[in-house]
C-alpha cells in the first residue's frame, strides 16, 4: 500500500455531526493524510425545508465555494458526503481544477456491476430522487440498464433523532432483509446508516455502505496522483 503522508483531502459535509460519522473510515483507509473538513448546517436546514425531489439550488453554489476554498488550502481532492447534493460534484467539475468525489458515487458503480436490480434504503424522503439519479448516471456510463426498488424508513430516522441506535439499526437492518430477495444488490444512501456496516452479517445480497465504498475510492484515486 502507498504511502500517502502529504496528502491532504478537503470534506464538505452538509452537517457538522456528520464529520464524526466518517472518522472510523478516515482511520481504516486513510489514516496518515491530512483532512481539512468543513461542515455547513445551513445547508441540512435548507435540504430539510425542500419538498421530495426538490432540491435547494442554493446548496450547488455552497458547496461549490466551500470546495474552492478548500482547493485553496492546498487539498489534493475534496469530498462531499451530502447525497442530496450529489449533482453538485458534476456542476462544480468545470470551475475547479482538483478531483471531486460523492461520497455515494463509488458504491452505485459496485451496484450497478452487480446487476440491473438495485435496492436503495433512505430514512428521509429527500434522499431518494437524487440518489436514485446517482444511481442512473452510473449506469448510463457503465451502458447497463437498472431498476430501482427504494424503500423508505421514516420510522428508523424518528429513532435516530430520538437517540435510539439500536431500534434505527434494527428497523433498517428488516428492511434489507426483506428487500435482499427481490433484488441483486442494496446500496445504503445515507451516511449515518454506517452505522449497520457491523451488523449486515446473513443479508443474502451485497449491501454497500458509502463510507467504505467512498473511502477505498479515496484513498485509490490518491494514490494514482503524483
Amino acid at each position: 500500500m502507498q504511502d500517502l503522508t502529504g496528502k491532504r483531502l478537503g470534506i464538505v459535509h452538509a452537517a457538522v455531526a456528520t464529520a464524526v460519522l466518517v472518522r472510523p473510515a478516515i482511520e481504516a483507509f486513510v489514516p496518515e493524510i491530512e483532512i481539512l473538513q468543513i461542515g455547513d448546517d445551513t445547508i441540512r436546514q435548507r435540504n430539510r425545508t425542500a419538498p421530495p425531489g426538490a432540491v435547494p439550488r442554493a446548496g450547488f453554489l455552497t458547496f461549490i465555494q466551500h470546495a474552492k476554498a478548500l482547493q485553496d488550502a492546498g487539498c489534493h481532492m475534496v469530498l462531499l458526503t451530502c447525497p442530496i447534493l450529489a449533482q453538485a460534484v458534476e456542476l462544480a467539475r468545470p470551475v475547479l481544477d482538483i478531483p471531486l468525489l460523492q461520497l455515494s458515487r463509488p458504491m452505485m458503480d459496485l451496484a450497478v456491476r452487480r446487476g440491473g436490480r438495485v435496492g436503495m434504503i433512505a430514512t428521509q424522503a429527500t434522499v431518494v430522487p437524487p440518489s436514485e439519479r446517482l444511481l442512473r448516471v452510473a449506469a448510463a456510463e457503465a451502458g447497463q440498464d437498472v431498476t430501482v426498488e427504494a424503500v423508505l424508513c421514516s420510522e428508523a430516522e424518528r429513532a435516530l433523532v430520538a437517540g435510539d441506535t439500536g431500534k434505527y439499526i434494527d428497523l433498517l437492518r428488516k428492511a434489507i432483509v426483506r428487500l435482499a430477495s427481490d433484488v441483486d444488490s442494496i446500496v445504503l444512501t445515507q451516511v449515518s446508516m454506517s452505522l449497520l456496516e457491523h451488523h449486515l452479517e446473513g443479508i443474502s445480497v451485497p449491501v454497500y455502505v458509502s463510507t467504505r465504498t467512498g473511502f477505498e475510492r479515496v484513498r485509490s484515486m490518491l494514490e494514482a496522483m503524483p
